[in-house]
Order: C-alpha cells, then structure tokens, then sequence
C-alpha cells in the first residue's frame, strides 16, 4: 500500500523543495548552533557503477552544512574506474578520505576500515549508491543540538528510480520498540555518536547483509538517551536494475544474521522467543513463556445470545490458553435464550455479574474487573468469532515485556477485510482505526499491517491489559466517557503512565461490527457523541493531533497513509509553515 507516485511528486512540490533563498537561511540558522558537529559519513564500496557513485559523492559535497567527511572504503574493487572517480572527487577536497582494500572481505570488515578514517563525533551511514539531501546534514546538526544527549538519530526516506526520480516515501513512525523487531527503520539515514558506535564494538563480522540492523539494535540496547526520529525525507535509496540485488544465499544469510541480532537482544530484556521470517522479507518475533499468566475475559453483554454464544464456544473450543476466568457483565438482558444460554455455561465456569442500569460501556467494564481474578484482564465484545487457537497466548506473551501495559489484536469483518489494525490519534477528528478496509492479508504501508508495532491506541473490542496498570490508572472514565473514545483515553493514559501498546496481527479475529454501524443512531445517542467528542478534544488537545506513530507528514483526514497538505512539522530555519 505505498504512497501514489503523483500524489507524492505534488507534495514534493509543494513541501519538500528548498526555496531559492533556503540556503542562506539554513547557514545563517547554522551559525546559531551552539554545538557544531562534525559528522564522519561511513561509505563502504565495492563496484559501485560510476554514475551512482559520483552522485553519492556530489550529494555529499554539497551539503549545505560544511562540517562534514567522507570516509570510503572501497573493498577490493577490480573496476579500475572505481579508483579513478574516487581519487578525482578527493582531489582539492581534505574532507574526502579514502581507503582501498587489498582484497575483497565483507560489508563489515569494509565497514569498519571505514570507520577507522572517522574523526567526527557523529557517524552517518550511507550506501555507496545512494543520495542524500542537501540539507540532510543541517537537519541532523539541528537534532543534536536538541537532544544532546541522544545517541541515535533517523530520518524519513525515500526512493529514486533509474531516472532519479523521487518515489515510495517511507513517512516512519517515531521510535518503535515492537516494529524495530520486525524491520530495520533506523538505518536510512541513521546518525550515531561515535563514541556508543565505538563502545559497542563497531559492525560484526558474521553479519554481513543485516550489519546496519544488528548495530541499531545493539546501540538501542545500549543507550540510555531519547532516540530521535527527524521526520523529514533526508535520504533517498536509489533502486535501479542489479541495484541492492542478492543471490538466494547471500539473502537467505543476510536473514539469518538478522534474526539473530534480533533474538541476541531479546535475550538481554529478559526474553526467550524464536524470530521467524515475516512478511515481505521482514521478520516474526514468538515469545515463549513458561508461566502463563491468568486472564479474566470481560465480555459486557445486553442479549443478542446467538453472538455471544459463538464468542463464548470460541473461548471454551477453540482458545489454546490453560487458564481463563470468563465474565459475561450483563446490563440488563430480558429475553429466555440469553437466560437459558447463561444457565448451560454456569457448567463450564462462565460467570455472569450483574451490571444493570442505562448502557455505560465504561462502568459495566469497571464493574465487572472488580469481580475478575486474573492477573491481566482481556476486554472482549460479544460479537467477536475465535478464528484460530494461539491468539491468546500471542497477546499474553507480549506483556512477558514488563513495559507493555496492553496488546490489541487484528480484527476483520465479515466479509474478511480489515477492520482493526491499531488506532491513530487525530484521524478523522479524535481517532480512526489505521488502514481499516485494507485486504485481509494486507501487508499495509510498509509492512504495517502484518508486522507487530507499537501503536497509541488499540480498540478495547479485544484489548488485553495488564491489571495492575488498568487499577494504577483508575480504569475507564465512567463519569465522561460513557460509550465513545474510552478505549481512546484509557490507552493514553496507559502510554502517558510509561507503559507502551503492541498490536499484533498474529492474534487475528473476526468482529461482526457492521461497517455501516450508526446509519440508524437516535438524535439522543448522537449529542451524547458530539459531548463526548468534544470532552476528549478538551482533555488531550493537541495531544490528539501528534500521534507519535503518525508521520507529521501523513494526513489527518485519512485513515490511509496519504501526504499531508500542508505537513504538521516545519524546517527548523522556518518561520512559517508554508514552504
């Protein structure tokens, strides 16, 4: 599901080109800096073709920020241009530093001769082929001098194509623990301090094809900084015919070797899980517990026992977890299929409390924990459907991570198509679920649709919480928020407690909620919205707008990644936000 090309170019147009006078303005915003970095860029070659060469080379030199060097290694080239063009760019320019090895070794190796030329005090990785923008430098220079005691710094990327034109732009998310183990999304453009690079021992060798991401994983582990997203386009990948290209071996080790990385660091949080292959060359993280932890499922209920009884024979047949409390919270059912339904599963433990009076989804829910024993309690509507067993255990064992506070799960309708895949705070005024409607097996904006991530808020449809942090927190707001968003404020509340939210979609359900669902709401039932709407506006304010795993640059008027016309984030030399 990528960004269209067209509407990508017009954003460009209209966004992303420096103005004439922008140079200017960057220096003089440089010399306001009160620290100046000087940034050792990292260039391992190896038979690079001359164009793309001598453009990487050219986007380096006229970086707009002046404190900078390029170190290349070349790793045994046998092209005699590849000499010939590096020789002639370092000529006149000290800023240039080459090396050329004997011999061709490895990406690592190659790397870290390259490394061994770096006197900066940041490095920034850049592929022999490829480009950066010309103020790149300066945006990152800005970052540093922000968060001067980060470690690490990305930006957005994009692609070029074999006319060097611009597409395919990766609008990232902020820092995402859950999607680092899925995907590499630091490394384009990555910038690290030298000396956390140099203190967790540079590139490994026996990680060639994943040397960048075992790094970033290894320098995440070790840092104890804010790690920092620039969200402007600073790195564009160029793809073009034998561009990046890998024989079945050399990709099939380069996976290994991240699957690895990434096993080694779950290790060291305490984690015992087996990484397979994802989707679309991503990868699968199965965390093993040896205790399963107890969950009451809470399942508010007002008749309608055809669907409830399917959820429940779910839970009971089709559920592989060893230990579950079932609370039906009924509100007030009145017909004799749903007595007579709650009777046959008195046999089987199910539990049904009381919550009667008007429909207060919050209050019934709140009730209801006060009667559970678990030790997380997993909110579930009546008209979800089991599809498959290890659903539970695939939620239960994200909170093996003691800073996960919730886990929500993939739901489709019906029909098959996507309707949960996180919520994203701002879409749509106040929330909206991320690429709802997409394809079941989607794989979404690069791969958000099928790789486990962080997200702000998951739909207490089917939210699994940790009791001790949904009790710190005070439950749902049962004063405010009767029936709308309290899903939405609990989960802000639960990240602003420090806790993060996982969505994943290889706990995957279906939920009858139809897509049509408020053609017939009552004028009553829709003022009680619109209060509740403005109450969430007045309680989180902008908060609501600066999803961190919402690119600035994505809309606010789409559930589906699309630019932002304008953008929600400005060049720091700026003074408006119409460029």
């Amino acid at each position: 599901m990528p960004i269209r090309t067209d509407n990508y170019r017009s954003w460009i147009a209209g966004h992303d080109c420096l103005s004439d006078d922008e140079p200017q303005q960057i220096r003089q915003h440089i010399d306001t800096l009160e620290n100046r970095p000087v940034f050792s860029i990292i260039v391992p070659a190896y038979e690079t073709p001359a164009g793309a060469l001598r453009a990487m080379i050219e986007s380096v030199k006229t970086q707009i920020y002046p404190d900078w060097e390029l170190c290349i290694a070349d790793d045994g080239s046998k092209s005699p241009y590849i000499r010939e063009v590096l020789e002639d760019a370092a000529a006149g320019e000290s800023r240039i530093k080459l090396v050329f090895r004997s011999e061709n070794g490895n990406i690592s190796a190659c790397s870290n001769t390259a490394m061994e030329l770096a006197t900066g005090s940041y490095l920034a990785l850049l592929d022999h082929d490829d480009v950066l923008a010309p103020h790149a430098l300066a945006m990152m220079a800005d970052a540093i001098n922000a968060h001067p005691d980060a470690d690490i710094f990305y930006s957005d990327e994009d692609k070029l194509d074999d006319e060097g034109r611009r597409y395919d732009p990766y609008f990232k998310p902020d820092f995402n623990r859950e999607l680092l183990y899925g995907q590499n999304f630091i490394s384009h453009l990555g910038v690290f301090r030298t000396s956390a690079v140099k203190s967790v021992g540079g590139f490994r060798l026996g990680f060639e094809g994943s040397q960048d991401y075992d790094l970033v994983l290894r320098l995440v582990a070790a840092t104890h900084g804010p790690i920092v997203h620039v969200p402007h386009v600073l790195y564009h990948w160029r793809l073009y015919p034998g561009a990046g290209t890998f024989s079945s071996t050399q990709h099939d080790r380069a996976s290994l070797a991240a699957r690895s990385a990434i096993r080694e660091q779950l290790a060291s949080r305490g984690q015992t899980a087996t990484v397979e292959a994802g989707i679309a060359g991503y990868h699968r993280v199965r965390r093993h517990l040896v205790n399963w932890p107890r969950i009451s499922i809470v399942i508010p209920t007002r008749d309608h026992a055809n669907l409830l009884e399917e959820c429940l024979q779910g839970l009971l047949n089709k559920t592989d977890y060893p230990d579950l409390d079932i609370i039906v919270a009924d509100n007030g059912s009145s017909e004799p299929a749903t007595s007579a339904l709650f009777a046959s599963m008195a046999a089987f433990g199910v539990r049904v409390v009381a919550c009667p009076g008007e429909f207060n989804y919050s209050k019934i829910n709140n009730d209801a924990v006060k009667q559970a024993t678990g030790d997380h309690i997993l909110f579930l509507n009546n008209d979800i459907s089991i599809l498959e067993p290890t659903w539970l255990k695939e939620m239960a064992a994200h909170l093996a991570e003691t800073d996960v506070g919730a886990v929500g799960a993939k739901l489709l309708y019906p029909d098959g198509t996507l309707q949960h895949a996180g919520v994203t705070l701002g879409v749509l005024g106040v929330a909206g679920h991320t690429q709802r409607g997409a394809a079941k097996d989607s794989f979404g904006y690069f791969g958000q649709l099928g790789l486990a991530r962080d997200v702000s808020c998951a739909t207490a449809a089917c939210l699994l919480v940790r009791r001790d942090v949904f009790e710190q927190i005070g439950g749902f707001d049962q004063d405010n928020l009767k029936v709308a968003f309290n899903d939405v404020d609990l989960c802000i509340r639960i990240g602003r407690s420090g806790h993060r939210i996982v969505w994943t979609p290889y706990a995957s359900l279906m939920h009858h909620e139809s897509k049509s669902r408020g053609s017939d709401v009552s004028g009553a039932k829709l003022k009680r919205f619109e209060q509740e709407r403005i109450y969430m506006r007045e309680r989180w304010g902008s908060i609501l707008d600066t999803d961190p795993f919402w690119n600035p640059n994505l809309s606010l008027d789409s559930n589906d990644p699309e630019p932002a016309f304008p953008p929600r984030v400005r060049r720091p030399w700026l003074t408006t936000n119409s460029d």
